[in-house]
């Protein structure tokens, strides 16, 4: 595989936490009626995690031949349970822009869970076997560690800056927000 292509498979992933940001710093100008991490929180939720686990389900179910190529295996009947794995943080990432702030922490953790989980086997791959396919190492890397850690941080700002007025006065540090 030549270098450009290398990069711009390794790069894909990359591209929704791109989004992300920009419609989250669109979106902070476009919605002063939001704390900034409200607005960060939906647009990570929506973008990073809904939209990025939603494309490797659709990777993974309409083009697995190229998904093995692009990890460094061969295929596998697993990719399909890959898929609904991606699907399953997909619809936690997509419920979780207009969800309570429990929801969105539960949705952060659901992705670390299996994201964080998948990094330890690229990682794995990687030093065991020097598997440095695009699908394996770079941005996928980058992409399943930041997105559920900062999908949890986001969470919990957001929910902590929604909490009521008195009990932000009362100087009371509860939980995160349920509303």
């Amino acid at each position: 595989m030549d270098t450009l292509s290398y990069v711009a498979k390794s790069a894909t992933p990359m591209l929704f936490l791109l989004v992300a940001v920009v419609g989250a710093l669109v979106g902070t100008r476009r919605h002063p009626e939001r704390t900034p991490a409200e607005t960060w929180v939906r647009w990570w939720a929506v973008s990073a995690l809904g939209c990025g686990s939603l494309w490797m389900t659709l990777s993974f179910l309409l083009m697995p031949a190229t998904m093995a190529d692009a990890i460094g295996f061969t295929r596998t009947p697993f990719m399909f349970e890959i898929a609904f794995a991606n699907l399953a943080l997909a619809v936690l990432a997509f419920r979780a822009r207009t969800a309570p702030a429990r929801e969105r922490l539960t949705a952060g953790l659901a992705a670390g869970a299996f994201l964080w989980g998948a990094t330890i086997g690229h990682l794995y791959q990687w030093f065991a076997n020097g598997d440095h396919h695009a699908g394996n190492t770079g941005g996928i890397l980058v992409y399943d560690v930041l997105v559920p850690a900062i999908m949890i941080v986001l969470a919990r700002r957001a929910g902590h800056s929604r909490r009521e007025p008195a009990v932000a006065a009362s100087g009371q540090s509860p939980a995160i927000s349920t509303r």
